[in-house]
Formats: structure tokens, C-alpha cells, sequence
């Protein structure tokens, strides 16, 4: 299911075209807008952006209660049902969570005209979500996923429900005109799960209607018959992605991410997709897009019990960020914090505005002091993590930033990023530095979701810090060699290792600061003739 700056390789084969640059060349977006702030997501959220939804629906259930004891009849345990909940699933969860997100939501897609369709529109219904399209089939019955749990724990899921083979191809066509041009379009959210609601036929009005689609994405088992309606962005999971490239999906997460990262452009072209966005279950997602570095976003751990649905919410919150503008980095990232809310309730949950935006502010905890953080690793220790170090001024957030932090974390369990306090910046970078303050750089960080914890430290180096953690991974950018550290021989001496990670060449905060100071120079100097240019640095 559900990738940096702005890049202009050319497209795949058939889906070239001057608006289809357009749209690529909008991909890119700074590292500052990676780490998103609450302001920045509420702007998204306010831009109120219309998604139009198409795909396949069922109603879930979920079914609770205790279990203590065992029934005659044979060892089979016996369920005292204490509650049963209905809710909307697959499409029509997106589309739940698309409107609990504040965007104007409409659906096209088709259901029976039976009980569980009558539950499953009264439940969209209450969300928001705009039905008028939706196809009542008389002769169909509703798919339904009943999942039943004691305290908590899924005994066992039933599902009921053939599919609709029968689907009125002409009517839901129409739908699909009158959802896309009625009304205003910003996206057009595809959820095809194989269930009979995505036709070739529909597929062909979806590459028909493309000039009146402002953002087309798709979510599918199969995403190959997507490829000629050219979409902005497809969202596989792991299993999926792999199928599409006739591999293997890797175990771990790094292989993973590595695995589709080398083989990109293949999956582009075989989806004909501008950019994929690779969902790695609690591992994250990775998003890859054209000749630019991979981004990867880290899930919050979770029971499995609480995933379902949760991919449908990280599409939904990731193509409303990305309809209203954002690139799909940043994207990616409102969709993580947006998935880490429902995996952290029971059944099938959806995410609002208010715990989006409270779920952001919550990233204030990973800045903690070190005296706080020594007892942090201690538990991760006992837990068996493995912890990551590094350090820095992180100043001004750049690409190159990003893609080590990101690198960093891989190699790792936990990721602690220790940044210099101001006064140790102005004696390292001069008078005219830090640009941003020490509680604005550790904000900045805690924001990107590869970053664990945040503490910030005095003097010329944090050896004083790695002597308290004793981190197992001390990394450094590949610019320095290990024998340039003072902090080597501390970290050896406890049996530690340093590691050099890849460095990203003409990203540095200084050459930054250079060419933002050099482009504002002559600007600045023909409105103040004779004025002092010096304070520019801090602008």
C-alpha cells in the first residue's frame, strides 16, 4: 500500500507528457517539510481537498467478549459476548477516514441490497461520506468480515459475502462520470481489492477522465492493469510489490527496503506510476520516486490484533497531504502519524483531525534530558534493542539529513540524535550561527518518525553523553574517517562500534546558508543602500 527535492528525470515510456512533468517535478520537497509541524499539517488539513473514492466494500464487525471455559460438545472455547461493533471496511474505510480527516469525500462503488448494506452506508453516513453513487444491487449480497476476539485476542474471522460478479458496468460508469465531473476533484483515491467493483471497463473511464483528476492513486492486489491510466502513485504493501516484480519479498526491513529501492525503475514502469510508496507493515513505508534518495517512514510497534484498516488510513491521510500539495516524503509521513493512531485502538478505527494533530504534538516526548534517557536505554536494553547514536548542529534541515538519520536507523533498533546546544554552535560555526534556536532544531527532529529520541548536549562533542548511554552504534556521516573522532576510542573502549555511513555530496548546512545568503545579498542591499548587511544569517 502507501518518497525528495524537486528532480526532472524523465518519465516512464506511454505516461510522458507536460503536465505529467509537472506533476513530477512537484514531487520534490526540502527536508524541512519531511519534519512536519503541527501549523504545517493543520494548513494541509483546513485545505478541506475533495477525494473521490472507487473501489471495493465490505462491512466489518467485530464481535467480543470473554472466553473462560470450554463447551461440552467438543474442545472448542465458548465466547460470552459482552459487545458487537459494525464498521466500514476496505474502500469504505478509506473513504471513513477521508472525511474524519476533514476532506470532502464522495464514493463510488457497489453493494448489495441487504442488512449488511444498509449497515455499511448508515455507518458512512455518519462519517460524511457523500453515498450518492453508490450501486444497490438487489441480487447481491454485501461482503462481510465478522472477526470475533476474547479480552481482546482474535479467536477467529468469518467472512460471508460472495463477491458482486454481476456489477451494472454502464450505471457505474456513470457514477463514476457524474463523482469525477460534477463536482470539484482534487483526487481520485483506487482501492481495487479484486472483489468485481474495478472493471477493465472502468479502469478505461479512470485514463479517460485523467485531465479532470488533479491526483490519481491507486491501491491494488494487482497493480500491472493499472499502468495506462498513468498514476501519480501507487501504494503496494511488501507481498505485493515483490509479486509485481516476481521476487521474493525480503525478511528484514532493511532488506526489504533495500530490495525495492535497487529495483525501482522496474516497479515504476510495470505500474506506469510516477511514484510508490511501499508499505512494510510495522516496519513503515518506503517511498520511491524517480533518481531520488529513498525515504522511509517507522511505525510505532503495535499488537497485530490492531492493524486492520490501518493501511487504508495511511492512504487516506497520505493523499489528502499530498492532494493539498505536500511531496510525497512529507506525505508519507502524515500517513504514518495518521496509521499510528488507529494501530493503537482496537477493531477498525479511523483517525481524526484532533488526534492527528494531537498525535504531532506528541512527538514533543522524544526530546528528553539525559539523565531521563539513560533510564530509557536501560529499558531497551532489557528488551533487547539495539541503540544508535549520533550527533550533530542540524541547524538547517537538509536532504542529506534525512537520508543518513534514515540510514542510521536502519542499522539499528533505537535512534538517538544528540544536538549541540547554542552556544556550543557559535563556537563551532561562528557569531552568526545557529540560525535556529536549540528547542526549534530538537522540535524539528523529534518531527521525522526514523528518530527516536532527541537530547541536547554542551561543549565541542557529546562524550560525555556516550559515556552515560554507551550506545552499541556510533555513526558518523562518510565525510569523516573514524580516526578523526575523539569520541572513537570511547565508544572502543566499552566495546562499541563506529560506523561511517554514506554521504550525500553537496548537501551541507554551511554551503546552504551560503547560496540562501548570496541569492538574498543583492536584493537586500537595493532597498537598504548603506545599510549593515550582517544580520541576514538569522533570517
Amino acid at each position: 500500500m502507501l518518497s525528495p527535492n524537486s528532480f526532472a528525470a524523465p518519465l516512464n515510456g506511454k505516461c510522458s507528457s507536460e503536465s505529467d512533468t509537472k506533476k513530477v517535478m512537484n514531487v520534490g520537497g526540502g527536508a524541512d517539510e519531511i519534519s512536519l509541524s503541527g501549523q504545517r499539517v493543520a494548513e494541509v488539513l483546513a485545505a478541506a481537498v475533495h477525494v473521490v473514492v472507487v473501489g471495493d466494500v465490505v462491512l466489518d464487525e467485530w464481535i467480543s467478549g470473554g472466553c473462560d471455559r470450554l463447551c461440552r460438545e467438543g474442545p472448542a472455547p465458548v465466547l460470552d459476548v459482552t459487545s458487537r461493533t459494525v464498521a466500514a471496511g476496505a474502500a469504505a474505510n478509506t473513504a471513513a477516514n477521508l472525511a474524519a480527516l476533514g476532506a470532502g469525500t464522495s464514493i463510488v462503488t457497489a453493494v448489495g441490497a441487504d442488512g449488511a448494506g444498509e449497515r455499511l452506508l448508515a455507518v458512512l453516513g455518519q462519517h460524511g461520506v457523500d453515498c450518492r453513487h453508490v450501486l444497490r444491487l438487489p441480487t447481491a449480497t454485501t461482503p462481510t468480515k465478522s472477526r470475533v476476539l476474547s479480552d481482546g485476542r482474535l479467536l477467529v474471522r468469518i467472512d460471508e459475502g460472495a463477491p458482486q460478479r454481476a456489477v451494472p458496468e454502464v450505471e457505474l460508469l456513470e457514477r463514476l462520470r457524474a463523482a469525477v465531473t460534477g463536482q470539484r476533484c482534487d483526487a481520485v483515491l483506487v482501492c481495487d481489492y479484486g472483489l468485481s467493483v474495478v472493471s477493465p471497463a472502468l479502469r478505461a473511464e479512470i485514463a479517460r477522465l485523467r485531465p479532470r483528476i488533479g491526483l490519481l492513486a491507486v491501491d491494488a492486489h494487482d497493480l500491472r492493469p493499472w499502468s495506462s491510466a498513468c498514476p501519480d502513485v501507487v501504494l503496494p504493501n511488501a507481498a505485493e510489490a515483490a509479486a509485481l516484480l516476481g521476487v521474493r519479498a525480503a525478511q528484514e526491513d532493511s532488506g526489504r527496503a533495500a530490495q525495492f529501492d535497487q529495483r525501482r525503475r522496474e516497479l515504476l514502469d510495470v505500474t506506469g506510476a510516477t511514484t510508490a510508496v511501499v508499505t512494510l507493515d510495522r516496519d513503515g513505508a518506503i517511498v520511491l520516486s524517480g533518481d531520488e534518495p529513498i525515504h522511509q517512514t517507522w511505525a510505532r510497534p503495535a499488537p497485530n490484533e490492531h492493524a486492520a484498516g490501518a493501511g487504508d488510513t495511511f492512504a487516506a491521510a497520505s493523499t489528502i497531504a499530498a492532494a493539498a500539495g505536500l511531496s510525497w516524503p512529507a506525505a508519507a509521513e502524515i500517513g504514518q502519524l495518521a496509521a499510528d493512531v488507529v494501530t493503537h485502538r482496537p477493531g477498525t478505527a479511523v483517525c481524526t483531525q484532533a488526534e492527528l494533530l494531537q498525535r504531532l504534538s506528541g512527538q514533543d516526548e522524544r526530546v528528553v534530558g539525559i539523565d531521563e534517557l539513560v533510564e530509557t536505554v536501560a529499558q531497551h536494553r532489557r528488551l533487547g534493542h539495539r541503540i544508535v547514536f549520533t550527533n550533530g548542529c542540524f541547524d538547517v534541515l537538509h536532504r542529506g539529513h534525512v537520508a543518513y538519520l534514515n540510514e542510521a536507523k536502519s542499522i539499528g533498533d533505537v535512534l538517538i540524535v544528540a544536538v549541540n546546544d547554542d552556544a556550543s554552535v557559535r563556537a563551532l560555526k561562528g557569531a552568526d550561527r545557529p540560525v535556529n534556536p536549540v528547542a526549534d532544531r530538537a522540535a524539528v527532529l523529534a518531527a521525522i518518525s526514523c528518530i527516536d529520541y532527541v537530547t541536547v548536549f554542551g561543549g565541542d562533542t557529546p562524550a560525555d553523553v556516550i559515556r552515560a548511554l554507551q550506545p552499541d552504534i556510533y555513526v558518523k556521516g562518510g565525510d569523516y574517517r573514524p580516526e578523526m573522532l575523539s569520541e572513537t576510542a570511547i565508544v572502543r573502549s566499552y566495546g562499541g562500534q563506529v560506523r561511517m555511513l554514506s554521504y550525500v555530496p553537496d548537501r551541507s548546512t554551511s554551503t546552504l546558508i551560503k547560496r540562501i545568503r548570496s541569492q538574498r545579498e543583492p536584493a537586500v542591499a537595493a532597498r537598504n543602500v548603506g545599510t549593515d548587511p550582517a544580520g541576514y544569517g538569522t533570517g
